[in-house]
């Protein structure tokens, strides 16, 4: 039996419009970037490594023993940068672990390469509870097959609950993804679809395109570094309120 190889890929690009230098800022004491990545090393993953356009963050997972790749500055999405890095590596199965999420709990990262040699692409889900998140735009939602395929992705509600039916779960897609290196080759080499664009969402060009997208249940409710209001989120919850 083929052993399958597993790696963690944090992309990391130091830019952004919404939180300029995230990745190196302060929480408690390390560094964004470093918080997440020391997450990754508590799951079961073969390598854990940081893809980067920035020799600042190369510097801070080198320092802590990591292992980091620079790679282009001109990729769009962290799919992109993930596919390069990659290209010189011996994995077979990878997971693309968001660079702005310190909290990420390592059992969810073990789900998904659990489905290594099983699945060419996998992502995750959960129950949405509260009637706030389910009309966030922002709080993208998930419906699947009886087979937990994923059949589309949207920042509405989905389904429609026209008949106002009780008991009917939504559920909120969470933004890990776990490939194989061999169809990460073909994802990445696929043009921008229609209802992509629309939604702004990446992973609908698989569903359009006609692959299919493994879906796990966690009960892991992602918390994401986008803002300052986030940044100090986080910090109550991992410095304990000092």
């Amino acid at each position: 039996m083929k052993i399958n190889k597993t790696g963690i890929i944090i992309p990391a690009r130091l830019k952004s419009t919404r939180l300029p230098n995230k990745m190196i800022l302060d929480i408690c004491g390390k560094s964004l970037i470093q918080r997440v990545y020391e997450q990754a090393k508590k799951s079961n993953a073969d390598e854990v490594i940081v893809a980067t356009d920035n020799i600042q963050i190369i510097e801070i997972i080198e320092k802590i023993g990591g292992v980091a790749i620079l790679t282009s500055e001109s990729h769009q999405s962290g799919t992109d940068r993930i596919a390069e890095a990659v290209q010189n590596l011996d994995l077979d199965f990878i997971v693309n672990l968001q660079g702005d999420e310190p909290l990420i709990d390592p059992q969810i990262i073990n789900q998904i390469l659990n489905l290594a040699g099983k699945v060419e692409f996998a992502s995750a889900m959960r129950i949405i509870n509260n009637l706030a998140d389910l009309n966030n735009p922002n709080i993208v939602k998930v419906i699947t097959d009886k087979f937990d395929n994923a059949i589309y992705f949207s920042r509405s509600p989905i389904p429609f609950n026209r008949d106002s039916l009780l008991n009917l779960d939504y559920f909120q897609h969470i933004g890990i993804y776990g490939y194989s290196c061999s169809f990460l080759e073909i994802y990445s080499k696929l043009q921008e679809t229609k209802l992509e664009k629309i939604e702004k969402l990446e992973q609908l060009r698989a569903i359009e395109n006609g692959y299919k997208i493994k879906m796990i249940t966690t009960e892991y409710k992602s918390i994401g570094v986008d803002t300052f209001e986030d940044l100090e989120s986080v910090r109550k919850i991992i410095c304990g309120g000092k």
